[in-house]
């Protein structure tokens, strides 16, 4: 059994590029709706939750554990880690590394939740990976919050979006890392905004092959689904269309509120 988590829905679509990747395994996502988003939130804040939600889905069966949030993951995966040794654990960090290594302008720009942006991890990723590489760090409050409902063609997204983006395309920025798993779902904005000066960097696939790298199957799983929110079920489940997961809505067994 496969666990993953997120604050809310931004890592449905890191479940999405799991569930390509290992059709037959059994998954639990857990969506920590009723705290989303976390990126306005305190470090020992999204520590606790994140200790919280592994804990659960351990206790649930899981053997194998995704952390699909980059701010969960910059700011508490290595205790994750730590609290469970015998567990794989996947995080999800910025794709600084292929972004710099791909960029032929050698600058980059990397949209990030608050809390991500002004993370050490995210400072040691860029010293680590994009040295000789201009990076433009930039937050972008409120984005991950319309995903959470959903508004993913809200008018004043677009707007902001060009506020953020044509500058750091004006400056010649051609790689654009998606810093949060919720902004997946908003790539069909950005993307045109981008055009053909920048592409955008998404590393759900990676996280997708990384977990088939680490995935011990038991030979005895159907390819369920159950999802479990802190949030109301209803939502969760009236999500799955609107942010075009229908494949993945075939695949639900259960949607469960649960306190976590």
């Amino acid at each position: 059994m496969i666990g993953v988590f997120d604050s809310g829905l931004g890592g449905l679509s890191v479940l999405s590029a799991l569930t390509c990747a290992l059709p037959d395994a059994d998954y639990i996502y857990l969506a920590d709706s009723a705290n989303a988003p976390y990126g306005d939130k305190s470090e020992a804040f999204i520590q606790q939750r994140v200790l919280a939600l592994g804990a659960h889905l351990v206790g649930a069966g899981c053997t194998m554990l995704v952390v699909a949030c980059n701010t969960g993951t910059v700011a508490a995966i290595q205790s994750l880690r730590a609290a469970y040794p015998g567990i794989a654990v996947v995080g999800v960090e910025p794709g600084i590394k292929p972004a710099a290594e791909s960029s032929l302008s050698r600058k980059i720009a990397v949209l990030a939740t608050e809390a991500t942006a002004r993370s050490e991890r995210l400072a040691q990723l860029v010293k680590q990976h994009a040295t000789g590489v201009h990076v433009d760090i930039v937050a972008c409050p409120g984005w991950a919050t319309l995903v959470e409902q959903c508004h993913i063609n809200d008018s004043g997204l677009a707007r902001d979006a060009e506020r953020w983006l044509d500058p750091l395309l004006a400056s010649g920025v051609d790689r654009i890392v998606l810093g949060c798993t919720h902004y997946s779902f908003l790539s069909h904005v950005l993307q045109p905004i981008a055009g053909p000066r920048a592409e955008l960097v998404d590393v759900s696939a990676a996280i997708a092959r990384q977990a088939m790298r680490l995935h011990q199957g038991h030979g005895n799983s159907s390819g369920s689904l159950q999802l479990l929110t802190t949030g109301q079920s209803h939502r969760l489940r009236s999500a799955l269309p609107l942010l075009g997961l229908d494949v993945l809505a075939t695949r639900v067994r259960s949607i469960t509120q649960v306190a976590v």
